[in-house]
């Protein structure tokens, strides 16, 4: 066979060998996990295609009812809550501000930080997952438009997050939040995010009563892994990964170092930090490294909880939000936050939500 003969035959078999290997990693998914969305790989991460991610992360935002914020500052944004856009103009910040209807001050606080692999999303692509945890907790959500890279690498995201947890406290009688009850959350990268902000804040002696990090994205090491036995093949990938920690930090990820409080799980001492509330599935790129740091945590005496799912990939409870194990999945995050804020208020009986 020539070699022109070989290569036709390489790229006329190509799809069919892309879809048998898609079928394996489908079936490797919860029955309840699997949708359609699922048949078609996911957009990989880089430099050419982060244009088109930033534009769907856009629209995506047009969705939901916050959108309606870009009009004025009290329109409500879901049943039982009002919102507003504010800025920070000490850091040049813009924040998203959630607040429940039906709850007098002092109400716990949230600062909820949007996914997107550091490199994309926004504070309305996400404002019905903080939306959320404003209904089920009774508190009111703050959501910064930080700083994306590769435009503005680390740490420009973390140092406008801090900003918005700083305003949430010295506002706190502004906003009717009570600055001993204050979570900082997210998903994906806003929950690295997170992870670096309970640290940083603890350095700093800002109180944060409890964290909830969703799968979050903590530990650039992950990348220099050859071998990920499965995981990231369904959503989030291992090449989207590398992309996006380059991004962030600005150079590729190296074994050796990273600056401190970009890599989350790179801290050796965690004593100290907030009760921490942990999520992932056993099929996300993030599944080790997640486990990793809720051992740690809890070696070094900070109550953890960590819930692990079986057949759950990275983004699930967006994509497939009405499954029980999803609903579990958010109810159980929902319980742990109302556990250290010390509110009544009942929880939604799902949660919502897509992290990226």
């Amino acid at each position: 066979m020539s070699n022109a003969a070989a290569t036709i035959m390489e790229l006329a078999t190509l799809p069919m060998r892309r879809y048998a290997a898609r079928r394996k990693s489908l079936a490797a998914a919860a029955p309840e996990l699997r949708a359609p969305l699922l048949v078609v790989p996911p957009v990989p991460l880089n430099k050419a295609t982060l244009s088109m991610v930033r534009f769907v992360t856009g629209v995506s935002a047009l969705t939901v009812p916050a959108v309606r914020l870009l009009t004025g500052r009290d329109v409500a944004s879901g049943p039982g809550i009002s919102a507003s856009r504010r800025r920070i103009d000490t850091a040049g910040v813009d924040v998203l501000v959630q607040e429940p209807t039906e709850h007098p001050a002092p109400r716990p606080g949230v600062l909820w930080l949007h996914g997107g692999g550091m490199v994309s999303g926004n504070a309305l692509s996400e404002a019905s997952l903080a939306g959320g945890l404003v209904t089920a907790l009774g508190a009111v959500a703050v959501s910064p438009d930080y700083r994306l890279a590769p435009e503005n690498p680390f740490p420009a995201g973390l140092d406008d997050c801090m900003a918005t947890l700083q305003w949430m406290v010295k506002h706190c009688d502004e906003l009717g939040i009570d600055p001993d009850r204050i979570a900082v959350c997210g998903g994906s990268a806003g929950g690295g995010l997170a992870a670096a902000v309970a640290q940083r804040a603890f350095d700093e002696g800002i109180p944060v009563s409890v964290q909830g990090l969703i799968y979050p994205m903590l530990d650039d090491r992950t990348t220099l892994h050859d071998n990920h036995h499965g995981k990231g093949e369904l959503t989030w990938s291992a090449a989207s990964n590398r992309w996006a920690w380059t991004a962030y930090l600005g150079h590729e990820p190296r074994l050796t170092d990273a600056p401190e409080y970009a890599a989350p799980a790179r801290r050796s001492d965690l004593a100290g930090l907030p009760p921490t509330w942990i999520g992932v599935g056993d099929l996300d790129v993030f599944h080790d490294e997640n486990v990793a740091y809720a051992e740690k945590l809890t070696a070094a005496g900070v109550p953890c909880k960590l819930v692990t799912v079986p057949g759950m990939y990275h983004g699930a409870d967006g994509i497939a939000r009405k499954a029980s194990s999803m609903q579990n999945f958010y109810s159980s995050m929902v319980e742990f936050l109302r556990g250290h804020l010390d509110t009544r208020v009942q929880p939604p009986l799902s949660g919502p939500g897509h992290h990226i």
